[in-house]
Formats: C-alpha cells, structure tokens, sequence
C-alpha cells in the first residue's frame, strides 16, 4: 500500500541505499540525494511529503537544506527529520530550534525511524485536513456573505434606476428624490464593502503596520478625542432611539495612537453596540480610564448579547450571528478590523456577554513611556 513520497538526503551511498531499501520495503515511494544542491533540484520537480536529511554534507549541509526549504511557501509544511552522526546537545538544540520535527541519531533503530516518520507524516496530514476544512468554511462564508451584501445594494441601485428611466418625464421632484436616495443607500452600503475589503489587504499585506509606524504620534488628552468619537455618533444613535452616553472622570495619560485607526476601531465597537441594542432601555455608554499601564475603553449596551460560541469567533473574518433572524449589513469584518487596529496599537479588544443582557467591549492599548 502506497504510505507517501519520502526524499532522502545522504552523502554516504551505502547508508543511503539501505534507507531507500528500508523505505520502498515499507511502502514509501523514495528520492534520493547526496547534498544540499541535489535535494532542492529534486523537490523542485516534486515535492515530498517528507523529507530525512544528513546534517554533515559537502556543497550544502542539512541546516541550509532546511533553511532553503522553509523559505519557499509551497514548501514550508513540509515535514523535516535530521538524520545525522552527530549526538552532541548543541546540535539537537540546535535543530529544533530551527523547527525541525525530529533529530534522529545515527546508528538508528530502524523500527524507532519507522516510526518517526510514520508519526510526521501522520501530524502533517492532519494538519493539513483541518487547514482544508477551514478554507472550505472560509470559502461558504465569503460566497455567503458577499452574495447578500452586492446582491441588495445593486438591487437597490439598479431597482430605482430602472424605475426612474422609465418615469423620467412624469416624476415629481419628491418621487424623484426618493429613487435618488435609494441609489445613495446602495452606493453607500458597497462603499463601505469595498472600504472594508481594502484595508483587510492592507492589514494583510503590513501596509497598515507601516503606516502606523509612519503617523502615529504621542497624543496626550486623549479623553477630549475620545469625546468627538462618541458625539460623532450621536444623530446615529438617536434615529435608532439609543441614549449614548460618554464618561471619563479624569485626564488620560498620554499615549502613541493613530488617529485615524483608533477612530476607525472604536467607532465600528459603537456602531455595533448601537445597532444591536434592544427593549425599552437602550443604552451605549462609552467610559475611559487609565488603569495600571494600560487606557481601558469600554463600551456597554443592553442588547441581544452573543453566546459563548460567538464570543470565541467574534474577532474572525466574515462573522456574523443570527444573521437570518435580524438584518445586518456588512460582510462581517467590523470586529476583525476594530482588533487588527488595536493589535497595531499594541493593544488588544476583549468582551463580556450575556444572551439577552447586553455586551462590554473594552478596547486597551498602552500608556506611552513617560
């Protein structure tokens, strides 16, 4: 029975040969090579499930084997096992500090080397089934969600479009205001999609890292700044009939911040909370407080509250709960992107839940150095 494709890397030709044996005796399929050199010709034409390699080769030794496979992302789960002469702790060392998954010992039991590679190959298969299923998942939930937030704003779009042309000369300036605002509403609404999808690429791609780096400054009364976010969301929160309230009852210390990313974080933290706040008392309030090392943000609401699994995936891509229950716009990057400017911050969001109480997301980034 076919076990997998193993490339073994010897420069002592009798040894090599009595590994391939071994190997082919007990269902592997082997490569060979005596270096470095020869061992990367080969992965190039097909790559391995495993690799076991010598350390002490001429032209290219095992450690920069190693180092050369890591460094290519087509080959970096690859499992790698030292086989070498060497038994000094220095060298084990330093082999798994390199990462390597196994430092075997040369004179081998042959049994114990089965065994090592049965166990590595079985590890990467695992690892890399459940990396499959998680893509798969990731794959549903963008079709999922992108399906529904570019079907509705072009339906919108197109909808009144459609129903303007054809009524163009008998419209009254209020028919044709509405159709106009309907056409904003979708324009806005794949707007912000595509605003949100471009800066998950820049988070991605460390473009945001760097302009944090770049712009970032040392900003001291930061409990006035924080005042002009939360009032900025005032006329949002009392069409939705939510008392927003902000408290901070002394002056923060100062700290690195970058305007428009801690705006960016804390305002999808209270858009959020005024979204999904519900009953008779709807509430936000926003409090400040310098703690320890530490300026904690928080924001409380009295609404639906997220169960236990929600809290655990919250700060995930493209997540959103009960989304067939309540209409939510967006493709479920808010709190993902809130975390990741945090996390730029030197920060971090947490939060505390309850079904049917309410939410406490608190926001913390570092004090500056005095």
């Amino acid at each position: 029975m076919y076990k997998g494709y193993i490339l073994v890397v010897e420069d002592h030709q009798l040894l090599l040969e009595a590994i391939q044996d071994l190997l082919q005796v007990a269902g592997y399929e082997v490569a060979t090579g005596s270096n470095g050199f020869a061992a990367l010709e080969s992965i190039k034409k097909r790559a391995p499930d495993l690799i076991l390699s010598d350390i002490t080769m001429p032209q290219m030794d095992g450690y920069d084997l190693y180092q050369k496979v890591r460094e290519n992302p087509s080959w970096v789960r690859i499992p790698f096992i030292f086989l070498t002469a060497r038994g000094e702790r220095t060298d084990v060392l330093r082999g798994k500090a390199l990462g390597v998954e196994d430092y075997i010992v040369k004179p081998f039991d042959t049994e114990a080397l089965l065994v090592a590679i049965e166990s590595r190959l079985g590890r990467a298969q695992a690892i890399q089934q459940a990396a499959n299923t998680e893509f798969e998942q990731l794959k549903q939930q963008i079709l999922n969600v992108l399906s529904h937030e570019l079907r509705t704003p072009l339906t919108y779009i197109s909808g009144y479009t459609d129903l303007a042309l054809e009524d163009a000369g008998s419209l009254s300036p209020e028919e044709l205001q509405e159709f106009l605002l309907g056409i904003k509403r979708g324009s806005d609404r794949l707007t912000k999609l595509v605003k949100d999808m471009l800066l998950v690429v820049q988070i991605d791609t460390g473009r945001s890292a760097e302009e944090f780096r770049s712009f970032a400054n040392d900003f001291p009364h930061l409990e006035i700044y924080l005042r002009h976010i939360v009032e900025s969301f005032r006329p949002t929160a009392q069409a939705a009939g939510v008392t927003l309230d902000y408290i901070c009852p002394e002056p923060l210390p100062t700290t690195r911040i970058h305007e428009e990313f801690l705006s960016n974080a804390l305002g999808r933290v209270i858009e959020n909370a005024i979204k999904f706040s519900y009953g008779p008392n709807k509430a936000v309030t926003v409090e400040a407080r310098a703690v320890s090392n530490w300026i904690e943000i928080s924001v409380t609401d009295q609404g639906v509250g997220l169960s236990p699994e929600a809290i655990k995936n919250i700060f995930k891509r493209f997540q959103q709960f009960d989304r067939d229950v309540m209409e939510q716009q967006g493709a479920g990057l808010g709190m993902f992107i809130a975390y990741s400017l945090l996390q730029l911050h030197g920060g971090e969001i947490t939060v505390a839940s309850q079904l049917g109480q309410g939410s406490t997301f608190t926001l913390r980034i570092p004090v500056g150095e005095k």
